[in-house]
């Protein structure tokens, strides 16, 4: 095995080092969403300004734009502190791949810049530029949203299925970065699944927002616009999620075996392979659980009677924590369902009476939604990181061979804590700030419309 040719560090704190960059990528990735998806509402709710010329849209494009701006702010802090992980945390890593994955990297520094310079156009550009140019300005924030994401999505789809490169003496020789990003048949389903639960994690979280503001009495028509847009997006891309799950599922099943059968507590291999519904993996078996007959080989190959490789096909020490990624893995589809449903009845009622549900319960759960959205996207990302130890790059190279030697760990994780701390308060701050100070002598005549 490749990974045998790389010898281990020496550090005390790996399991540390592991905590601040899964710390770092839980505060990420709900602004790597808003990213993607959020600037896209934004050049919506302007064109329907255009279109219709209604200036409630134009209003509600105007107030998001600060919301976009602010969470943009952030994280531009977020990534760069990623950034700086890769290297001080991971430096055998980076040093020994920095070739092959690197091209991804500089590519989404432009696409940062990018998108910083159009941020601007288009927000000091509402009273200054005409209409259709100010709306043009949005475009290139919606693609480097897009384009960046896309890179870093690329090269986590190239550490879970590396190609590309071969190793030689330890070293990364002959390599292809075009090839090792971009022609890796694994990286797709993860690239559609990330954009599908951006605009899912974004739209429940923003129409959540409105839908607390209509249990606590305010539902004008702008409310009702400003919830009425993200949930139907939310709401559509719920169900594709699902699909594109199933996708996902037999992807893994060919290229990380493994990591299926640490998501399903198999620790045989097997035909016809059971499903679990909940349970505690102990003992080699899944115990409390539901267990339904060959639903796993029929869902992983489409047959019933399908072989599935279990956790004994590889030693104790290349196997991930089984139940911390079963536990992510399932809440991540316990949810997703959930909230596939709520899009599911909001799209009914939406189609069939012309209208917006009016049970208080259903603003409830939505308010709910938000929140559960995002605790979806932090355990699909446990479950797919997680799901690939002890490999950093899969089957190549152990996390134990990436990690720093330095011995300032606990001082670093400290100051990552108390700044991430130090942050949130200040989105909050900003948040509320923004949220109490909407531009009243437009949006006032529409609060009790």
């Amino acid at each position: 095995m490749l990974g045998t040719a790389l010898a281990p560090v020496s550090q005390h704190y790996l399991d540390e080092a592991r905590q601040m960059q899964a710390l770092s990528f839980m505060v990420h990735i709900p602004l790597v969403c808003f990213g993607i998806a959020f600037p896209a509402m934004v050049l919506f709710a302007e064109w329907l300004y255009l279109r219709t010329g209604d200036d409630l849209y134009r209003t509600l494009a105007r107030r998001w734009t600060r919301v976009m701006v602010a969470l943009f702010a952030v994280g531009v802090v977020t990534g760069t502190i990623l950034s700086f992980e890769m290297g001080l945390l991971w430096p055998d890593f980076t040093g020994t791949f920095g070739a092959v994955f690197g091209l991804g990297f500089a590519i989404e520094g432009f696409s940062f810049f990018l998108e910083a310079i159009f941020i601007g156009i288009y927000v000091y550009g509402w009273d200054r530029l005409s209409a259709r140019w100010h709306f043009a300005s949005g475009f290139p924030i919606v693609i480097a949203g897009m384009t960046g994401s896309l890179m870093v999505i690329s090269v986590n789809g190239w550490m879970q299925h590396p190609s590309g490169f071969a190793m030689r003496s330890g070293q990364a020789v002959d390599v292809h970065p075009v090839d090792a990003l971009f022609g890796n048949w694994f990286f797709w389903h993860e690239l559609v699944h990330m954009y599908i639960a951006g605009y899912i994690v974004t739209g429940f979280l923003v129409a959540g927002a409105y839908a607390f503001a209509r249990l606590r009495g305010r539902w004008g028509r702008y409310e009702r616009t400003a919830l009425a847009i993200p949930l139907t997006i939310a709401a559509l891309a719920s169900p594709a999620q699902v699909l594109v799950g199933d996708w996902a599922a037999r992807e893994v099943a060919v290229a990380q075996p493994t990591k299926l059968a640490a998501l399903e507590g198999v620790p045989k291999t097997t035909r016809g392979a059971p499903e679990h519904l909940l349970g505690w993996y102990t003992d080699g078996r899944v115990k409390y659980g539901l267990r339904i007959p060959k639903l796993l080989s029929f869902l992983a190959y489409h047959d019933p009677n399908a072989r599935v490789q279990g956790l004994d096909a590889v030693p104790p020490d290349r196997r991930p924590p089984v139940n911390v990624v079963r536990v992510a893995f399932q809440l991540m589809v316990g949810i997703g369902t959930l909230l596939a449903l709520l899009g599911v009845v909001f799209l009914a009622v939406r189609i069939r009476r012309r209208r917006l549900p009016e049970s208080r319960w259903f603003y409830r759960a939505l308010t709910l939604a938000g929140p559960l959205s995002l605790v979806a996207l932090i355990a699909g990302w446990v479950t797919t990181e997680v799901g690939r130890q002890p490999w950093v790059v899969y089957q190549v190279m152990l996390t134990t061979q990436a990690v720093t030697g330095a011995s300032g760990i606990p001082v670093g994780y400290a100051t990552l804590v108390a700044v991430y701390a130090l942050l949130a308060v200040a989105v909050a701050w900003v948040l509320r700030r923004l949220a109490r100070a909407p531009l009243a002598h437009v949006a006032a005549q529409y609060e009790n419309a």
